[in-house]
C-alpha cells in the first residue's frame, strides 16, 4: 500500500515538474493530478496506522500513562525534525535562489509531524477507546475545516495560518482538515492491531464495505445543493472529500491486503521496496524532479515524454532503494557475524540485545 503511495505521488510530482503549461487543460495532466491527488492521504492515514500499532506495543510494555504520550509525542518531534532538515536540504540546493519562505514551507511532513503531536495524547488510553477518540478527532477535524477556514486571519501570523487550515493561493498540508487522515489512520489501524488472524479477512470485507458507503454517500452528499455551512470548497476544505478520500484509503487497503496474501508470492517486490523506503524515496525524488538540476526540462515536456521522465525516475527510485536495503542488510549481517563470533555461549546474555540490534538495523 505504501509502495503504492510512493508511485502516484512520484507521477504527479514529475508531470507538475515537467508537463508543459499547454498541455496542463488535457486530459493526460489532470489525470495526474487528479489520482496524485491521493498521495498525501493515503501517507497521512498510513502514518496514523503506524501510530497505531506502535501505541499498542507502548499498551502492551509501559504501564505508566505519562511515559506512554511522552514517547508517541517523540517519535512525532522526530518526523518534524525530519521536516526542517528536508527543507533545509531543500533551499541548500536551491541556493542562491532560495528563500526563508522555502524554509518554512509546510509541507506534508509538516502536517504528518502536527497531526501525530496533537494524536499522541492517546497513547493514554486501552485500545477500545483509542480507537473511538480517534475515529472522534478525525470526524470532528473534518468537520471543524470549513469554519476555522472561515474565521478572521487578517492580523494573525502567515506561517499559524499555513499551519492550520487552507490557503487558496499555496498548496500546503494545514491541520485542518489534513489531519483527519491521520486519526482516520489510527483508528482503522488500532482495529487491524488487535484482530486475530483468524478474523481479519472479515475486517477486510468491512474495510471494502464501509469504504463504498463512506465514498457513495460522502459524494451524494456533496452533491446536494444544501450545506450546513455557509461557505466550503470541496477541494480546499469539505469534510465530503475526506470522507470520499479515507474510503478509497480503506479500499486500497483491503486491495493491498488481497494482492499480498493471494496474488503475491514470497519473491522480491520492486513496490514492497520502494514503500520500505518511501521517505529515502520522497526525499531523493523531489530534489530531483524540482532542483535546481532539472531547470532546464521544467515545464519542457509533452505528455508522453513526462509519462517516459516518470517511468525512468521510477525505476531510479527502485535501484536506489534496493541499493539501500541491500546496504542495510550487509550491516545487519556484519553486527550479527561479529556478536556471534564474541559470544560465550547461545545464552549468552548479550544475545536480547543483539536482536534489537538486528531488528533496528533491518527495520524500514
Amino acid at each position: 500500500m505504501r509502495g503504492l503511495a510512493v508511485v502516484i505521488m512520484i507521477q504527479c510530482h514529475t508531470f507538475n515538474s515537467y508537463a508543459r503549461l499547454d498541455i496542463r487543460d488535457g486530459g493526460p495532466y489532470v489525470l495526474s493530478q487528479f489520482v496524485g491527488g491521493m498521495a498525501a492521504p493515503l501517507f497521512l492515514f498510513m502514518a496514523g496506522m503506524t501510530m497505531a500499532f506502535q501505541m499498542d506495543s507502548l499498551e502492551r510494555r509501559e504501564p505508566a500513562l505519562l511515559r506512554r504520550w511522552l514517547i508517541s509525542l517523540k517519535r512525532a518531534g522526530y518526523i518534524l525534525l525530519l521536516a526542517f532538515l528536508f527543507r533545509f536540504s531543500n533551499w541548500l540546493l536551491s541556493f542562491p535562489k532560495g528563500t526563508m519562505q522555502e524554509m518554512l514551507k509546510v509541507d506534508i511532513l509538516n502536517c504528518m509531524a502536527a497531526a501525530l503531536m496533537a494524536l499522541s495524547a492517546l497513547a493514554v488510553f486501552d485500545a477500545r477507546n483509542r480507537a473511538r477518540y480517534a475515529l472522534a478527532a478525525g470526524l470532528a477535524i473534518a468537520a471543524l475545516a470549513p469554519v476555522m477556514s472561515n474565521l478572521n486571519w487578517a492580523g494573525k501570523p502567515a506561517l499559524l495560518q499555513e499551519y492550520l487550515v487552507p490557503v487558496a493561493a499555496h498548496n500546503r498540508f494545514p491541520f485542518f482538515p489534513c489531519a483527519a487522515y491521520s486519526a482516520f489512520g489510527l483508528a482503522v489501524g488500532t482495529i487491524v492491531k488487535r484482530t486475530p488472524e483468524e478474523r481479519f479477512e472479515r475486517v477486510m470485507q468491512w474495510s471494502v464495505l464501509i469504504g463504498l458507503g463512506l465514498i457513495l454517500v460522502a459524494q451524494y452528499l456533496s452533491n446536494i445543493p444544501y450545506s450546513i455551512y455557509p461557505k466550503s470548497d470541496f477541494w480546499l476544505n469539505n469534510p465530503t472529500l475526506i470522507l470520499i478520500r479515507v474510503g478509497v484509503s480503506l479500499l486500497m487497503m483491503a486491495g493491498a491486503y488481497l494482492w499480498t496474501d493471494y496474488a503475491a508470492g514470497p519473491a522480491w517486490s520492486w513496490m514492497q521496496c520502494l514503500g520500505k523506503n518511501s521517505l529515502m524515496v520522497y526525499w531523493v525524488h523531489v530534489m530531483m524532479v524540482y532542483g535546481i538540476l532539472s531547470a532546464p526540462i521544467k515545464r519542457a515536456m509533452s505528455a508522453w515524454q513526462a509519462a517516459l521522465a516518470t517511468a525512468l525516475v521510477v525505476v531510479l527510485m527502485v535501484w536506489l532503494s534496493a541499493r539501500w536495503m541491500t546496504w542495510k542488510q550487509r550491516q545487519a549481517t556484519g553486527h550479527l557475524t561479529t556478536d556471534a563470533a564474541n559470544s560465550q555461549s547461545p545464552t549468552d546474555s548479550k544475545a536480547p540485545s543483539l536482536l534489537r540490534r538486528v531488528w533496528g538495523s533491518a527495520r524500514p
